[in-house]
């Protein structure tokens, strides 16, 4: 359990720090073309999607507060739920399923790193 979990956090991170990445580079008119919402909203988005990836990885590879894994994957399925409202209300249809997965993926981590397979370094 803890290699798919590393597996999937891993992937995530990738997943977050590329999309975060696009968003903060990305200016903000061209942002606000493909989603209507504030420049700004996106921006913070944007930095989450880091911080989460982020925290996805460093607090198990240092051993230095691994309870801020769950909690970043947390954020993270809290973002993949916006995320897929969005995409329904503005009619994209089956590319629902990027974020939904995405959020379902990031609530295994969630979970996992909380219950299944917690894990171990120090909490200070």
């Amino acid at each position: 359990m803890n290699l798919a979990l590393w597996i999937v956090q891993v992937l995530l991170a990738c997943l977050f720090l590329w999309a975060g990445g696009i968003k903060l580079v990305m200016p903000v008119e061209e942002m606000t073309k493909q989603v209507p919402m504030p420049g700004s909203f996106i921006r913070f988005i944007a930095v989450c999607e880091v911080l989460g990836a982020l925290g996805l990885i460093l607090p198990g590879l240092l051993r230095i507060r691994p309870g801020l894994t769950p909690l970043a994957a947390a954020g993270l399925v809290l973002i993949m739920i916006g995320a897929t409202i969005v995409t329904l209300v503005i009619g994209a249809g089956a590319m629902v399923l990027m974020p939904l997965v995405t959020g379902l993926l990031a609530a295994f981590v969630a979970y996992g790193r909380w219950r299944l397979a917690p894990l171990r370094g120090t909490s200070h």
